[in-house]
């Protein structure tokens, strides 16, 4: 299980380093809201989360059935991390934390919801990579799951805290340079995981 946490919160931390309009509501807010901004907007985006964890569990109807779809969920996922993976790499160069926006949203907790909800990004992770991770992770059992998505959080609030915090105090996360290199990095450790994902399909349709 702690394993399915540390796994959650790798995940979790290459999507949270790319930058989108969570982010930059984040950082906008920061100025003004101080350090907790952060922690406020992933207390909202969470709870869209939570929500869409539930609706996969809740769609599973039994836990054991899954083992007949194991195959066809690994190999989605796989596809789905080596496409994020490359996605993440070729964007690396042009991307900046310290984004900016026209203004600061008020509620950063409506913040966190609004701009997940309207991130096509958000809910393409979660209809491919996401569900598949706790699909797989369900298949052991239900606590995994949750550990998978508690490590996710972990590195969402961690991840935003430090933004929110930086931002306040009037300094930059990362320069440019720095930044495109944590990125790639997140890029080619998705790449291999999805890698792995895709060689545990092949197991499983061969033991099939």
């Amino acid at each position: 299980m702690i394993q399915t946490f540390f796994l959650g919160l790798l995940i979790g931390l290459t999507g949270a380093l790319v930058p989108g309009p969570t982010l930059v509501a984040t950082i906008n807010s920061s100025a003004r809201g101080g350090w907790s901004t952060g922690p406020r907007v992933m207390a909202g985006h969470s709870v869209i989360e939570a929500a869409i964890f539930l609706l996969i569990i809740l769609g599973l109807g039994s836990v054991a059935a899954l083992e007949e779809y194991m195959g066809i969920i690994a190999a989605v996922g796989g596809v789905a991390l080596l496409v994020f993976g490359i996605l993440t790499i070729r964007g690396a160069g042009r991307a900046m934390p310290e984004g900016k926006a026209d203004q600061a949203f008020v509620n950063p907790y409506l913040a966190g919801a609004l701009t997940s909800v309207s991130n096509p990004y958000f809910w393409m992770w979660w209809f491919s990579v996401g569900s598949s991770l706790v699909l797989a992770a369900a298949q052991k059992a239900l606590p995994f799951a949750l550990a998978f998505l508690i490590g996710h959080w972990s590195a969402d609030f961690g991840w935003y805290t430090i933004v929110s915090a930086s931002v306040h105090q009037g300094r930059r996360v990362f320069d440019e340079r720095r930044y495109a290199w944590v990125l790639r990095g997140c890029g080619i450790f998705l790449m291999a995981f999805g890698a792995y994902y895709l060689a545990t399909a092949g197991a499983w349709v061969l033991d099939g």
